[in-house]
């Protein structure tokens, strides 16, 4: 019955709530975690019985096991809000009517600012996976994803997910991004170009219903792979620890912003569902104003 209900629920996110695959497998582990931790605390096998008797000291029992096992902030408040999600989910359908997980507060996450990489930084990475050295095609491939990242502010997932049917061929690019919600973004002509270049050294078919971006095997490429690639080039290029595929979408955002670019606009082409996301990056603007100052002007060590 358990089982079951666990089940109605993934199907749920994916189909009402629309959260991405990644997303669902996550809080999938998040909840069986739970459930596993509860088997020893609790000392028996978990019902649906067992969960309308739960308090929020089990949870806080359970978010101290995860601390002393060195799990960070944000990984716990993720699991809380999968623990709630499946509770709320149970008390909606009537399946229990106990409310005290449902509504148990998560950990805080401490807030830290994104960090972006500098304009030429950003086009070095882009440029060195481009290099010769390894199959052209591979090597094309990974330019033109770095170069859609940084050019067009994607989330690299969002990147994966395009499909042959998405090959752009004016100067926007529609992309899917959370909730599978779509946008629309400018396509730059070095982007557009290097993403035909990758399509045309290809050895596979790139086909309207399967995947644009494909991995040695002729498989939808998977993020693992650019990200061990972006790991090897920033040793090579002695660049900071945080240069990721995702730095690139915070440069894109900062650098936007740096050059006159609106908080609504930039919101929208992120496709951030809220203008306090985005408004992070106003924060990063401030922060680099006032270490400029401080680090120049006459008055500042007065």
């Amino acid at each position: 019955m358990l089982l079951a209900r666990i089940g109605d629920w993934l199907d749920w996110l994916a189909g009402e709530k629309r959260y991405a695959a990644h997303t669902i497998d996550c809080y999938r582990r998040d909840l069986l975690a739970f459930l596993g931790f509860l088997a020893g605390h609790r000392g028996e096998v978990p019902t649906l019985a067992l969960l309308e008797g739960l308090q929020p000291s089990d949870l806080r029992a359970y978010l101290a096991a995860r601390r002393r096992d060195g799990i960070v902030a944000a990984s716990n408040a993720r699991a809380v809000s999968a623990i709630k999600s499946f509770f709320r989910r149970l008390v909606r359908e009537g399946v229990i009517t106990s409310t005290a997980l449902a509504a148990a507060r998560g950990p805080k996450v401490p807030s830290s600012l994104p960090r972006p990489l500098g304009a030429g930084e950003a086009l070095a990475l882009a440029e060195a996976a481009g290099e010769a050295g390894r199959e052209p095609w591979i090597a094309q491939r990974d330019l033109a994803l770095l170069l859609l990242l940084y050019g067009c502010g994607l989330r690299i997932s969002e990147a994966l997910q395009l499909d042959g049917a998405d090959l752009p061929e004016g100067d926007s690019l529609r992309v899917t991004g959370k909730g599978r919600k779509t946008r629309l973004v400018p396509l730059l002509p070095v982007v557009r170009a290097a993403i035909g270049r990758y399509v045309e050294l290809c050895p596979y078919p790139i086909s309207k219903q399967g995947p644009l971006f494909l991995g040695a095997r002729g498989k939808r490429l998977d993020p693992a792979i650019l990200q061990k690639r972006v790991r090897q080039l920033r040793t090579e290029l002695s660049l900071a620890d945080w240069t990721t595929p995702h730095a690139l979408r915070h440069s894109f955002a900062t650098h936007l912003l740096a050059g006159g670019g609106d908080l609504r606009t930039i919101q929208e082409l992120l496709g951030h569902a809220s203008l306090s996301t985005t408004q992070r990056y106003a924060e990063i603007d401030t922060e680099r104003l006032l270490a400029v100052y401080q680090g120049a002007h006459p008055r500042a060590r007065a």
